[in-house]
């Protein structure tokens, strides 16, 4: 058996990681990889969006099963073209994906069908979204969203019409987001704390595979810009029993069905992020995928992850609940100066032997690359530091002392990650 990963991140580390350990998986093919998944198994150069290509890759190394890591692939349709011919992944169509690549229609989605979310208005004109700003009539302070992707910052928190008005200028007239902001949402601010809920589904049957929180800040306290997530802990202890059958009962089953009812039944990782208000959980944003720190946390899960995506690739699944996980996990991202704004690369990285030894540590790539015998650093988000222990409190002190092992030139990391869970 061979699996194929897509992906170069943290996330499709863990994910490889996670099936490396397993056992089941054979070989372990990633494309493109990185520093870290080069240990685990294979990895080959490719663009990921070229669809084409990476089928001819999985013909050629006769992949028995290919996982989907980022979003880029599903955009561009690498499961519609699978799926054509006969090759068994692990992911949503390009249809079923506009859940996450395009804001707008999963916002009149979630509207068609029920799925609570903010009070909202869409527009593609600069100035009708002007008029809805000086209107005020969603309130203060005022979400703005970019339609298209916008690698986790395209996100703006108004507290002000001016603020407001340079927002909707710099995405639409202003290309800060290229086309992805030539549509924006405009929605009001819901008020609570938000938890990340995941599954894996055939179209039909869903599991869930876990909660967790994300930390989008740069900077403790939940200060400074948005970024792509500067750390996260699962599972959230905010999502009891009795919230989660609410969760799945009011927002994946009307999702599923919708998406079927539609013509486009949704498979693979669905990642609903939520915020708990005082009238329930309401959705700020889908994703087509694992999220990116929060898998770091999430993998391994309590019971083998390949059949849950062997039985997803072949409308198999079991709605049987799976076990729990047995630990509590918090992950760090260690990130290079001046992130998610501009940063220098290239900075030689010393450590990562030193930090993965320790107990309860992992360490997962994913702004790295190889420079002679060094690692060095090559992104904005360099790792992410796992620690793992009994409860948060030692989960928090694993993961810390794994960051403080680290070092690099401008390395950043949050030093709050998991206190919100102490709070709960």
């Amino acid at each position: 058996m061979t699996i194929l990963v897509l992906g170069a991140g943290a996330r499709e580390h863990a994910l490889a990681a996670t099936l490396a350990a397993e056992g089941g998986a054979g070989e372990i093919l990633c494309a493109p990889g990185n520093v870290g998944m080069a240990a685990i198994g294979r990895t080959v150069p490719i663009d990921l969006s070229q669809p084409g290509a990476v089928l001819a890759l999985a013909r050629a190394e006769l992949v028995t099963l290919t996982v989907v890591g980022p979003e880029l692939p599903l955009s561009v349709g690498v499961v519609d073209l699978f799926r054509d011919a006969g090759q068994p992944i692990v992911g949503p169509t390009a249809a079923a994906a506009r859940l996450e690549t395009s804001k707008a229609w999963a916002k009149s989605f979630m509207a068609r069908h029920g799925v609570p979310t903010a009070p909202f208005e869409l527009t593609d004109d600069e100035e009708d979204a002007i008029e809805i700003v000086r209107s005020g009539r969603l309130g203060w302070p005022l979400v703005i969203k970019a339609d298209g992707l916008a690698a986790g910052k395209g996100v703006v928190l108004a507290d002000g019409e001016a603020e407001a008005n340079d927002t909707v200028r710099g995405m639409m007239s202003g290309r800060r987001f290229g086309d992805a902001g030539a549509r924006i949402v405009l929605e009001q601010c819901l008020r609570g704390p938000e938890v990340s809920y995941f599954v894996l589904t055939d179209g039909t049957t869903a599991v869930t595979l876990g909660t967790a929180q994300d930390h989008k800040r740069a900077l403790d306290g939940d200060r400074g810009p948005n970024t792509g997530g500067m750390g996260a802990f699962a599972p959230s202890p905010l999502i009891d029993e009795e919230l989660d059958a609410r969760v799945r009962a009011e927002i994946v089953e009307p999702v599923l069905a919708g998406m079927r009812a539609e013509g486009h039944p949704y498979t693979g990782f669905l990642y609903c992020g939520l915020m708990l208000t005082a009238d329930g959980p309401s959705v700020i944003e889908f994703n087509a995928r694992l999220g990116d720190p929060e898998a770091q946390v999430l993998l391994p899960l309590g019971e083998p992850l390949l059949p849950l995506l062997q039985a997803a690739a072949s409308a198999s699944l079991d709605a049987r609940p799976l076990r729990p996980l047995a630990d509590r996990r918090v992950g760090v991202v260690v990130a290079s100066g001046g992130y998610p704004d501009a940063f220098k690369s290239g900075h030689r990285i010393e450590g990562l032997a030193e930090a993965a030894a320790l107990s309860g540590v992992r360490v997962y790539h994913a702004g790295t690359r190889r420079r002679d015998s060094d690692v060095v650093t090559s992104g904005g988000r360099v790792l992410t530091v796992v620690g793992s222990g009994k409860d948060f409190p030692a989960a928090i002190a694993h993961a810390y002392a794994g960051v403080d092992a680290i070092r690099f030139k401008d390395a950043f990391a949050r030093r709050d990650i998991g206190k919100k869970a102490l709070q709960s």
